[in-house]
């Protein structure tokens, strides 16, 4: 099987699935997707993946790559926030959840960084510091899960928590 072949025979049905899959998406487009997929396949096909595989296997195999690649470009870009453009340092997502009814109140940086503090030290557990710090870090959710040892879904929870504190200590104040 050449990989021509195999692109000419697949292209119809994985320019649907990345059309599909950017219905839900806006920030790609169904060329950046469908470039992504016969990327991906370049390197199966020389790793000798696809050989006596199926369309079917192969055109599931783009579908779970793109999700899986839709998803870590998602949570990389959830990260980015005005913060971070305008100069800030890393506290900026702590801050941005101090400022969560006033934008206006992100000015006054030195009353934030005493609330940055304040929180740190007596509001959070352990492992919400250490889950924090290393959202303020850039990591992604299941990056830290990793690091940490715990799954995903218990990181969730933890930023969960500690934003729930957050504000309860902001409204305290």
């Amino acid at each position: 099987m050449y990989f021509q072949t195999l692109v000419n025979r697949i292209s119809p049905k994985l320019k649907g699935i990345t059309h599909r899959l950017n219905g839900r998406f806006t920030f790609f487009n169904d060329e950046d997707l469908y470039q992504e997929a016969m990327s991906q396949l370049w390197v199966d096909y020389t790793g000798g993946k696809l050989f006596d595989k199926t369309d079917s296997y192969i055109l599931q195999g783009c579908y779970f790559h793109l999700k899986n690649h839709i998803r870590k470009v998602q949570d990389k870009a959830c990260l980015v926030s005005m913060q971070t453009l305008i100069g800030e340092e890393e506290n900026s997502e702590l801050e941005s959840l101090l400022c969560l009814e006033d934008p206006r109140s992100c000015l006054e940086d030195t009353h934030n960084k005493i609330l940055i503090e304040e929180i740190m030290n007596d509001g959070l557990t352990t492992r919400e510091k250490e889950v924090f710090s290393l959202c303020l870090k850039g990591l992604t959710t299941r990056e830290i899960g990793k690091l940490l040892g715990i799954s995903h879904v218990m990181v969730v929870k933890l930023r969960s928590r500690i934003k729930d504190k957050c504000q309860k200590f902001k409204e305290s104040v």
